[in-house]
């Protein structure tokens, strides 16, 4: 037990000013540390009644000092106070520092416990985000921060409720029904997330079964799909003839994307580099994909002969007139330009390659769809079929391109319906 000190008073305790420890009694062990810079706080030194013994042999009790606090923010009355509750700590063979710092780390637990739904996103999109496409990315991010975050951005993800979720989802279910669809799922996501990591308990207020079914309208009932505008199958080789007489870098990236049957933006961002003139091979690469895998296209004569008439200034196949890579509006000003914009869109010609290969040759569904770069059955189908059948789908993008009016060598277009 320290030595009772004589009891100061306050203004004795101001008058202070020699650096070192200056015992103000009261309590027992309350000590007065004055650096040399001058700063001053209040100090309860204590042993722990832990003995260790020293170098030279001697044992020694263990001695702590518990901070009470800067001077004179902590006043001489309120140290004294804060010291015997150290006290009374210690009565009770709780060691006041020990305490402090489990108190600390529940607090530091707690407060990482508490996260906000906006940090637990940013810290659920920096792990997804390595498994999605850089177009994907971007989706997600543009459905959170314009519906998610602010709404449920500030709250804290453990408060989160069904009924805050239906207030996000509120605003785009019956209006944009596909947004919203894909919004929930990633809502469920995070949660789902939040949830593994310790952040909230109990079920998830995103998911659909036996949870929001009951209190929205099925997808189903408020948005009725609408397919994009195709040019019917017999239209086709005249729009093409059109089409070849028109100039112009767009132009021509529609003429390539409507042989190669490929979407627009594959098709506006195609680089040199992805082409193999050898091989005879147009290699998308995955984070340009919807499917997020790398997708091969066979390369025609036709096909060859047009990426040989243009010009290699850049990176991009076809690029805008002043640089960077192509909208997709540009290629729909082509289509409207030839007057068919009431009669088919640019995805469109996807569903005209779809209906010319089922209604107008022999060649089986799944090799049309490998070439619209679908997914072809499930995860064991395709574990097993890894070819890419290239000679096939060759073939049949070699029937198409003559079909559409250009002179390819070997393709023979089947129609099924006459060899009945």
């Amino acid at each position: 037990m320290p030595r009772r000190a004589k009891e100061m008073e306050a203004l004795q305790v101001k008058r202070l000013t020699k650096p070192g420890y200056h015992a103000v009694g009261g309590v027992a062990g309350l000590l007065l540390c004055i650096k040399p810079s001058g700063a001053k706080s209040w100090i309860l030194r204590y042993t722990t009644g832990e003995t260790r013994t020293s170098k030279s042999g001697k044992p020694f009790a263990v001695r702590r000092d518990y901070g009470l606090g800067p001077y004179p923010d902590v006043t001489l009355s309120q140290a004294r106070d804060r010291a015997r509750q150290a006290r009374d700590l210690l009565y009770q063979g709780i060691d006041p520092v020990e305490n402090r710092k489990r108190q600390r780390d529940a607090l530091r637990a707690e407060r990482e416990t508490r996260k906000t739904f906006a940090e637990v996103w940013r810290e659920f999109f920096a792990k997804k985000a390595q498994e999605l496409s850089a177009t994907n990315q971007r989706h997600w991010t543009a459905s959170m921060e314009n519906y998610a975050l602010p709404v449920l951005g500030s709250m804290v993800v453990a408060d989160i409720e069904m009924r805050h979720i239906k207030e996000v989802l509120d605003t785009v279910w019956t209006t944009k029904t596909a947004l919203a669809k894909k919004l929930r799922g990633r809502l469920e996501a995070v949660l789902s997330f939040a949830t593994v990591h310790g952040y909230r308990e109990g079920d998830n207020p995103a998911r659909w079964k036996d949870n929001l079914k009951e209190v929205l309208p099925k997808p189903s009932k408020v948005h009725k799909v609408q397919h994009f505008r195709a040019l019917p199958i017999d239209d086709a080789p005249e729009f093409m003839h059109r089409l070849r007489q028109r100039q112009g870098n767009a132009a021509r990236a529609l003429e390539f994307a409507v042989m190669t049957a490929a979407r627009s933006g594959e098709v506006r961002g195609a680089l040199w580099d992805e082409i193999d003139f050898k091989r005879k091979r147009w290699t998308i690469p995955a984070e340009r994909m919807k499917m997020e895998r790398d997708h091969v296209v066979p390369l025609t004569d036709s096909m060859l002969e047009l990426l040989d008439k243009m010009p290699r200034d850049g990176e991009l196949i076809f690029p805008a007139p002043r640089g960077g890579q192509l909208s997709d509006m540009s290629l729909l000003a082509v289509v409207k330009r030839m007057n068919y914009k009431d009669r088919t869109t640019v995805h469109g010609f996807r569903s005209t390659f779809k209906d010319w290969a089922t209604e107008e040759t022999d060649v089986q569904d799944f090799i049309s769809e490998m070439a619209l770069a679908h997914s072809v059955g499930d995860d064991v189908y395709r574990a097993y079929k890894r070819s890419d059948l290239a000679a096939k789908r060759l073939r049949l993008m070699r029937q198409w391109c003559e079909f559409l009016g250009y002179s390819e060598k070997t393709a023979k277009v089947v129609n099924m319906e006459a060899a009945r």
